[in-house]
């Protein structure tokens, strides 16, 4: 966003009643809510609460629909999230996680709101979720070992798996039933899984965008090539998309048997962020389990 746009959404912010306001919406969800409902909730007279909407629509942070004769209003998701991104995305390196007072040198506690408890809920992203984040999904996922539970999206997804890469998963002996291409907003909804930490597998040195996630889980970048972007035959993508497998492969092997327990959390991002500069030929050959 240009400074310019973020300077005037913060100034329609700077009153306590449009702060709550973003905020019920926010909760609310994609539906939005009818004006009468969030005049209630928030206790406001509807002359001034019609002032606060005009302000925030002006903004470009809710917008509104009209549905016969009522308009309801909906908070612009992707909107106040980049707001929070751009506040704290280059915080301690691009780690806001690690910010604030003795939080980082404090004992990391693990997975204490995850779903089910005592598992680790991983969250691999991408661009397209058609490839790469879709394998490492399925290796944390059978190499974790009951200890994790991976999910992968793509933060503009292509809607559905690439079909060589679902071949090599199956000759490994992966499930595949469950993959689909998905968005990243799935993971931001009401009733996603509380995520502990979250990887991106793009791969910058292509210069490729990678996406950024708002939100204290631990992350990392772990950028390995896009198969998406391989031009040769079918069996050279084939050895390509299983040279890119050998790298997510030996980098979740690592993560695996990290000593979460005894790590505190700046530790612990240390050895995510190390993880991410391994060698992109490594040693690892896929094995069928």
């Amino acid at each position: 966003m240009e400074f310019a746009a973020i300077s005037a959404r913060f100034a329609a912010l700077a009153h306590p009643t449009r702060v709550a306001l973003v905020r019920l919406l926010v909760r609310a969800g994609t539906g939005g809510l009818p004006a009468g409902e969030i005049a209630i909730a928030l206790n406001v007279a509807p002359s001034s609460l019609s002032f606060h909407l005009r302000e925030l629509e002006r903004a470009g942070l809710i917008r509104a629909t009209r549905a016969g004769r009522s308009i309801r209003y909906a908070a612009e998701i992707d909107v106040v999230r980049r707001l929070a991104v751009f506040l704290t995305e280059a915080c301690c390196d691009g780690h806001p996680g690690l910010c604030g007072g003795d939080f980082a040198t404090t004992p990391w506690e693990g997975p204490s709101m995850t779903n089910p408890p005592n598992v680790y809920s991983v969250l691999f992203l991408c661009t397209g979720n058609s490839n790469r984040s879709i394998m490492a999904e399925a290796i944390l996922n059978r190499e974790g070992m009951g200890r994790f539970r991976a999910f992968s999206a793509g933060s503009h997804p292509k809607g559905e798996v690439d079909p060589q890469t679902i071949d090599l998963l199956k000759r490994l002996n992966y499930r595949t039933d469950g993959l689909r291409s998905k968005s990243w907003d799935e993971f931001a909804a009401p009733g996603a899984p509380k995520l502990d930490f979250v990887f991106t597998v793009c791969d910058d040195a292509a210069h490729e965008i990678c996406p950024t996630w708002p939100g204290q889980p631990m992350t990392a970048h772990w950028g390995v090539p896009d198969p998406a972007r391989f031009e040769g035959s079918a069996a050279e993508r084939g050895a390509f998309i299983s040279d890119v497998y050998r790298m997510l492969a030996n980098r979740i092997a690592v993560f695996v048997n990290l000593p979460m327990k005894s790590l505190d959390r700046l530790s612990l991002q240390q050895r995510l962020d190390e993880i991410g500069r391994l060698p992109r030929t490594p040693g690892v050959t896929p094995t069928a389990a």
